[in-house]
């Protein structure tokens, strides 16, 4: 499945954003869903994850209580809503999906992947 991401930008810390993962297939709905990120020298971290039956959202550590990830069927789209924004959110973010029920964070896991959208936290 072709995935895009988009939203990115630039934000001041404690600031607001929304990140979006579409898709022109038909539907995303038999794909859980995984945010990851990225910075330059650092492997790329699982921020947050949507199961594809929609039992079973994942938060990183690092982002509970900031950031939620939520579903749009109809809109064949999974958003990423991240408050109260910090200068090490900076980071490439992309959208990753496998054709399984349950949560992963390990890259390996995925074989669709959009093209990553940056985020910059900064005053």
């Amino acid at each position: 499945v072709q995935l895009q991401a988009s939203g990115g930008g630039l934000v001041q810390p404690g600031g607001s954003l929304r990140l979006s993962c579409a898709t022109s297939a038909f539907t995303l709905d038999s794909y859980t869903i995984t945010w990851f990120r990225q910075v330059p020298g650092k492997e790329r971290e699982g921020v947050a994850c949507a199961s594809s039956d929609y039992r079973t959202t994942d938060l990183a550590d690092s982002v509970k209580g900031r950031f939620a990830i939520s579903r749009e069927s109809a809109k064949k789209a999974v958003y990423l809503q991240m408050n109260s924004l910090k200068p090490e959110d900076t980071a490439v973010y992309y959208c990753a999906a496998r054709k399984h029920y349950r949560c992963s964070v390990r890259t390996t896991d995925f074989d669709s992947w959009g093209q990553g959208t940056q985020l910059t936290v900064s005053s």
